[in-house]
């Protein structure tokens, strides 16, 4: 897929049907924020809310990324919010492979508009599809990596969070590393 333009990309994500979610979607979630930040979030799939408001990251997992964002003193206008995949996968499952691999090159394109400096992964499975498909949330969350010239660092999902409320202190300490990096570009 060549790049186009933002209005026309969306078009193409509205109209998606490359694989099965589209057939039990009921938004694309294309993503949304700051056209001109330095930093973009990047999140698994969008959920029952996400789906129902056709936008990223609304139910109790986004109100908690809005309190993490304050925390390092931003702002939800002030970033870009999207996901791996454009529909919800059912029962809120982890998007398959083929999924993934439909929905990349709308993420791609994205990332190219956007031009952020800073890429950061919101759990496994945006780890998985961005950094390496051997990507360990556990072991490998908060180290950053360079990729053409854009940091990139992972750390949990806020949803695992509101599971685990044991990962938020290692959370914490990537959305400080986080501030600090983005105070550098």
């Amino acid at each position: 897929m060549s790049l186009l333009p933002l209005k026309e990309l969306i078009e193409e994500c509205m109209n998606c049907t490359k694989c099965p979610l589209h057939n039990v979607r009921n938004n694309v979630v294309f993503g949304e924020g700051n056209l001109r930040s330095k930093i973009m979030f990047i999140g698994e799939g969008p959920g029952r809310d996400e789906d129902m408001q056709g936008r990223p990251f609304v139910g109790r997992a986004g109100q908690l990324l809005n309190k993490m964002l304050e925390a390092i003193n931003l702002k939800r206008e002030d970033v870009y919010i999207a996901n791996i995949v454009k529909c919800r996968p059912p029962n809120n499952r982890v998007p398959l492979q083929n999924e993934v691999d439909a929905c990349l090159p709308y993420l791609r394109n994205q990332v190219a508009i956007i031009a952020p400096k800073i890429i950061v992964c919101l759990g496994a499975t945006a780890a998985k599809a961005i950094i390496d498909k051997d990507f360990k949330i556990t072991v490998m969350r908060g180290k950053w990596i360079e990729r053409k010239g854009v940091k990139i660092i992972a750390t949990y999902h806020p949803a695992a969070l509101l599971r685990d409320p044991e990962k938020k202190y290692p959370a914490w300490e990537d959305f400080k590393s986080i501030k600090s990096e983005l105070e550098k570009v």
